[in-house]
């Protein structure tokens, strides 16, 4: 796989560092079977006898690989709506910790701890999860829908 221009790529050992013009993302590439190797500007991927789970394997490196150098170049980013029925709702970062007050009522707030790679904004009615990770943007996304499953 080529990578784009203004991105380059580390290995070290298992670990795969690829960084772009504002960040870098990391993921551990562990596979007993499957190696990763860097070629001048290029990602390769090969396994020694290439069986169809080695290939299944290699078809999801290369996903993810390719999901990692999107992310240097372009941030991913989820939109997600606050709506409200009767109860105003309020929504806040503070840290590390988006707080979601009065819903449905309730008097305690719900709290949603986010990992460092992801940002997270609160303007009105529209809170926006941005990250160069793709699971971890959509992890967090997915944490807010969450917590806020009406049981």
């Amino acid at each position: 796989m080529e990578l784009k221009q203004g991105v380059t790529a580390v290995l070290q050992g298992t670990l795969l560092i690829i960084k772009g013009p504002k960040t870098q993302v990391s993921r551990d590439f562990l596979h007993p079977k499957v190696k990763v190797a860097i070629d001048g500007g290029k990602i390769t991927l090969s396994a020694a006898k290439a069986t169809k789970r080695e290939k299944t394997i290699m078809g999801a490196f290369e996903s993810h690989i390719t999901n990692m150098v999107q992310g240097v170049t372009a941030p991913y980013v989820y939109t997600l709506k606050v709506c409200s029925g009767h109860f105003p709702i309020t929504v806040t970062v503070s840290g590390q910790e988006l707080i979601i007050k009065n819903f449905l009522g309730e008097s305690v707030p719900r709290k949603i701890q986010f990992p460092s790679g992801v940002s997270i904004k609160v303007s009105g009615a529209e809170i926006t999860v941005e990250s160069a990770d793709k699971e971890l943007a959509g992890q967090t996304a997915a944490k807010i829908e969450n917590v806020c499953h009406i049981k």
